[in-house]
């Protein structure tokens, strides 16, 4: 959708995207048979197959604010603000908010994958904590010893991809309790260095985080939902 910003036709998934969304239609599919069987007598069938449709669309709006992100962040040059003419400062600021688009929808979407997947292995996490992320399922699998075969693969793959994570989870904590997180460097700099120029945020850097947690993002709902598959075709092969 985004791409056509850039005059590009939309993309097709590729690598860990195209595993993961393949994966979400395969397991969509086969809860709607389910329901066309007359097998979802307690409706969780359905709310299952609307769940999972819904992360497909958002796992994709991740990838399109990435992408677009990476476009803009492409055609900024300067080293601050102050030394950008109008047609780069805007494409700064179109940077600046698909950057943010990108980190706040990343953790919107684990959390809508950790609210599935604690209703759909009955982990009961809302006991242990009534506001959960899903860090916190993860961790509750981990703790309790749940679904050894899926939670550890989701710890391997949370922990290689930590550092990115915890980098993008402040960002988003300063954008939504704090500032805007894009000023918080300048921030930092005028404390440190009053006076002089406030150099631009390091956003080719930024743009690495994204593109990791992008990744993180789909190789963990990859995992989810093939575990989700193998737990359900015996139910539907009855």
């Amino acid at each position: 959708m985004l791409r056509m910003l850039f005059g590009e036709a939309p993309a097709k998934p590729e690598g860990r995207m195209a595993e993961a969304v393949q994966a979400m239609t395969d397991y969509a599919s086969l809860l709607h048979k389910l329901v066309e069987e007359g097998k979802d007598r307690n409706h969780k069938a359905r709310t299952y197959e609307i769940w999972t449709i819904g992360l497909i669309a958002s796992l994709d709006e991740l990838e399109q604010s990435c992408y677009a992100a990476s476009r803009f962040c492409a055609m900024v040059k300067s080293y601050s603000v102050e030394d950008m003419g109008p047609d780069e400062r805007l494409n700064y600021r179109r940077y600046v908010y698909f950057d943010k688009n990108a980190f706040i929808r990343l953790f919107a979407m684990l959390d809508k994958l950790g609210t599935l997947l604690n209703d759909m292995l009955s982990l009961e996490t809302e006991q242990f904590k009534r506001q959960f992320s899903y860090f916190t399922v993860l961790h509750r699998m981990r703790d309790k010893k749940l679904h050894p075969g899926l939670a550890g693969p989701l710890t391997d793959i949370k922990n290689q991809y930590d550092e990115p994570i915890v980098r993008l989870r402040k960002r988003r904590n300063v954008e939504i309790h704090s500032m805007n997180s894009e000023l918080q460097d300048d921030l930092m700099q005028l404390h440190l260095n009053f006076g002089d120029e406030v150099k631009l945020e390091d956003i080719n850097s930024q743009m690495e985080d994204l593109a990791q947690c992008l990744d993180m993002a789909a190789g963990t709902v990859h995992l989810v939902f093939d575990y989700a598959l193998s737990l359900l075709k015996p139910a539907v092969s009855k």
